[in-house]
């Protein structure tokens, strides 16, 4: 797409920690004039996501609501961006909620949340108390794999080392990965395993 909409999601629950300060680090690289549209989960809490599939249609939620302003927001974003620290070995509490509402946009008649957001880019940036980046492959994971049943691309995951406020502008290699991140043309995102099929991991 031309024209790019930038949707950062910003999964901790500290203001300006590691990783914003990784993901504005990248998002001073594009190019002047892209949309970029903020939105902290912490000042704006979703609701706990009610799974309804075998009871009754999910409703479209209001545009005055939180749920629906964010949900405004991600079809109108040609890229994504899950800014969440790593906890736990996988994205935060408050991100993994964002993530369990896109199940009940999925579900929502007229909607066409799947097909809308097909083709467009998920990516990640993370910061992790550890040097070694393996410890945040279930992170990867977690989106990887939402990006392939969503048959949207996915650009990667930017990683940076910081535990104590500040740290990751320390983190010299990924700063260096930051100024070229989002430049990069990102692959449609394929499972591990394409065999076992493109299964939704909440189908139980």
């Amino acid at each position: 797409m031309s024209h790019r909409r930038f949707l950062f999601v910003l999964g901790s629950a500290r203001a300006e920690g590691n990783t914003e300060l990784l993901a504005r680090r990248a998002a001073e690289q594009l190019p002047v004039g892209t949309e970029q549209r903020w939105i902290r989960l912490a000042e704006q809490p979703l609701p706990e996501f009610t799974d309804l599939r075998h009871d009754s249609d999910h409703v479209r939620p209001a545009s005055g609501t939180v749920t629906g302003r964010l949900l405004d927001a991600t079809l109108a974003a040609t890229d994504i961006v899950i800014a969440s620290p790593v906890y736990w070995y996988s994205v935060s509490a408050l991100t993994k909620t964002y993530l369990d509402h896109w199940s009940g946009w999925l579900r929502t008649p007229g909607l066409d949340f799947k097909a809308t957001l097909a083709g467009r880019t998920l990516w990640g940036v993370a910061a992790l108390a550890d040097t070694e980046p393996s410890v945040a492959d279930p992170y990867v994971g977690t989106l990887n794999n939402s990006a392939a049943y969503m048959g949207m691309r996915f650009g990667g995951v930017l990683l940076g080392s910081g535990s104590k406020p500040g740290d990751v502008l320390e983190d010299t290699e990924a700063l260096a990965r930051a100024k070229t991140f989002f430049a990069r043309e990102a692959p449609l995102a394929r499972f591990p395993h394409e065999s076992a099929g493109a299964q939704e991991l909440s189908a139980s």
